[in-house]
């Protein structure tokens, strides 16, 4: 079971810098049947685009079909006047003004003809968003593999370090998504975050135990900005085996396995404790839009990964070293 240097190891003396960008790979979307369109009616593909990508101005959609960067799936270069065609793909170019370099670097751990298991340090994301159109884990490995069909067999967040599994063959892709869909994939994780204090006190005079566990199954579902969860009332959709293995000084280890994969679902349940993950933005309260602190990493880390390969039947058993607790005092 291979084992990979911490984060810290991986990180560069070079401080991060912005640039402007321009996506290495090109962004999709599937034009809308009519039924799908609400009675909207669009007679070209770029006002199409313009009125479904209100973020955008017009003049950075005109601008980019002038630069040539608006293609159908075939290579065919749209212009202002093509007709909007439902169903069809129209693939263009993501572009931001100023892109940071994130200093912390991937490792591949195994790669064969299907698959890559790879380390994801905290802050980089998986695929192109926001700010992010290069300095992505998929964008990376494409450089590093040559391999343009590199894609992400499930999520991990940009602030969540950890083990993944990338797929690299489109006509197998479907048997990884598989394992995930049938529960046949194990993840492990830790985090480390506050204890309460009525549960420091019940440890402290022997009222209760190390290892101690928690089994947390609610319904979430997105809340307001919609990039955040919340808990509410009703049928549970979520659910995670959480334990608090170690304390010290007010903070906690905990080893987490989740059972469904819901977004941020790790992060609500261990808010839903009353004991929300150190240094996270989202949860108890948003944090205000700004750079990334590189010296406070969320501390939550997908520890390991475990299953057997549905082609070839080998039993992938792979992780990464965990977090430190007494480096958080």
């Amino acid at each position: 079971m291979p084992n990979l240097a911490s984060n810290d190891s991986l990180s560069n003396d070079l401080a991060p810098h912005s640039t402007s960008a321009i996506a290495a790979q090109p962004s999709y979307i599937v034009l809308p049947r009519e039924s799908e369109l609400a009675g909207k009616l669009y007679l070209t593909v770029l006002e199409f685009l313009v009125d479904h990508f209100k973020q955008i101005e017009a003049s950075v959609w005109q601008q980019r079909i002038n630069d040539g960067k608006v293609h159908w799936q075939n290579g065919e270069l749209i212009d202002a006047t093509s007709v909007y065609q439902a169903t069809a793909r129209v693939y263009y170019y993501r572009e931001v003004q100023a892109e940071t370099k994130v200093p912390f670097y991937e490792q591949i751990l195994y790669q064969d003809s299907d698959t890559i298991i790879v380390y994801k340090p905290h802050f980089l994301p998986v695929t192109p968003g926001g700010n992010f159109v290069n300095e992505c884990l998929v964008h990376r490995l494409r450089i590093a593999t040559q391999i343009d069909t590199v894609a992400p067999a499930h999520r991990l967040d940009k602030d969540t370090a950890g083990v993944m599994l990338m797929t690299l063959n489109p006509q197998t892709r479907h048997a990884y998504h598989q394992l995930f869909l049938d529960d046949k994939i194990t993840k492990n994780y830790q985090a480390i975050a506050k204890v309460t204090p009525e549960l420091l006190a019940k440890i402290a005079d022997k009222t209760c135990e190390l290892p101690l566990h928690w089994t947390v199954k609610n319904r979430i579902v997105a809340a307001n900005p919609s990039f955040t969860m919340q808990v509410v009332e009703g049928e549970a959709n979520s659910h995670s085996e959480i334990s608090l293995v170690a304390v010290k000084d007010g903070l906690g280890l905990f080893e987490l396995s989740p059972i469904t994969g819901k977004t941020h679902q790790l992060r609500v349940h261990m808010l839903s404790l009353g004991m929300p993950i150190l240094n996270d933005r989202f949860y108890p309260v948003l944090q205000p839009k700004g750079p990334d602190n590189y010296d406070k990493p969320l501390q939550l880390l997908a520890k390991r990964l475990r299953f057997s390969d549905p082609l070839s039947g080998i039993e992938q058993d792979y992780e990464c070293q965990g977090l430190d607790l007494l480096a958080m005092i």
